[in-house]
């Protein structure tokens, strides 16, 4: 196992813990839309828009992988190996879909066109669970494997599999890249954000709060690495060069369980709270440094749980999947 160094914790409160702050105000001009999936109790998620507008997303129950067609309406499904049950999606720069199979240990890559399924299955038999993953500009796939407690690294160009293990109970969770290309993730196990610099291959960790859970990542244009703090309520923002740690409370207050997290263009995070039913989105403006709107999706009062979402550039929308078996979006302009 990889050691990995750790820098000095420094830390800024912007309010006491388990202190709620006052409800941003609610979104009355956001467009807000949802569409039922047919496929009934399937969990669709972790949608990922492609070149041509379609909506591509995992029904991680229903073993499947879909996209929608927003403008018409229209699903298309696609079979794939039977005890897959894919937890997460991206869609390359070739328009090839990735996913992870959560249940089989392995990585997949759908040609949409010839629907041909190519496996690569992990090298460890212990790393059964791939959990979240994202393709770089060099179309290699890097992803976390939450139980197993390793991080991946699959090079495009061979199909060969690296594997870092995190060590037991560290979860690694929410994976993302900043702007230099470094591999950033959540070790929803513990207080710790993990890093790998590419270059070196070498990873390293960040200490959180006491008693953080760090589950989604995100990075704004400055740099700062976000996260939404499951455990107590808060979101988080490092600032990896002097390993400061400043936190802002989220509005529904320390049970929020704030978790699905998506960045726009106008650097503000975009963090569901999975606490409330209905789930509410809330905006925070990283540059003004306060929350400023909020949505309520998937009304009713009926459980559900909005798990990941990401912010589509082109049309600025941020897409997401619900366990009460819609996949929507808000449009952020």
């Amino acid at each position: 196992m990889l050691k990995l160094t750790l820098p000095a914790l420094a830390l800024v409160l912007a309010a006491p813990a388990g202190t709620p702050t006052d409800p941003p105000p609610a979104g009355a001009a956001l467009d807000v839309k949802e569409w039922t999936v047919p496929w009934e109790d399937t969990r669709p998620r972790d949608p990922f828009v492609d070149a041509r507008g379609r909506v591509w997303f995992a029904g991680q129950e229903g073993n499947y992988i879909a996209y929608l067609e927003p403008k018409r309406g229209r699903f298309e499904r696609y079979e794939i190996d039977p005890g897959t049950h894919p937890h997460n999606l991206v869609v390359d720069g070739k328009g090839m879909v990735w996913y992870t199979g959560n249940r089989n240990g392995r990585l997949v890559r759908l040609d949409p066109e010839t629907r041909k399924l190519t496996s690569y299955p992990m090298p460890d038999p212990e790393v059964r669970d791939p959990h979240t993953m994202i393709v770089d500009r060099a179309g290699n796939a890097w992803f976390t494997a939450q139980q197993a407690g390793a991080v991946g690294r699959l090079d495009g160009a061979s199909g060969k599999i690296r594997l870092w293990k995190t060590g037991e109970g560290t979860r690694p969770y929410g994976i993302v890249f900043d702007e230099s290309g470094r591999v950033w993730f959540d070790l929803f196990g513990t207080n710790q954000l993990g890093m790998i610099d590419p270059k070196t291959m070498e990873p390293r960790r960040y200490e959180l709060p006491e008693g953080a859970r760090p589950r989604r990542i995100g990075v704004t244009s400055d740099g700062a690495v976000w996260y939404p703090d499951y455990a107590r309520g808060y979101l988080g923002r490092l600032d990896p060069v002097s390993g400061k740690v400043r936190e802002f409370a989220m509005p529904g207050g320390p049970r929020s369980l704030p978790y699905a997290m998506a960045v726009d263009h106008r650097d503000r995070l975009w963090v569901a709270e999975s606490g409330l039913q209905p789930n509410r989105l809330v905006a925070f403006d990283a540059k003004a440094g306060g929350f400023t709107d909020s949505v309520a999706v998937s009304g009713g009062d009926a459980p559900n749980t909005v798990r990941h979402m990401v912010f589509h550039a082109p049309t600025r929308e941020v897409w997401f999947g619900t366990d009460r078996n819609t996949v929507g979006r808000v449009t952020v302009r």
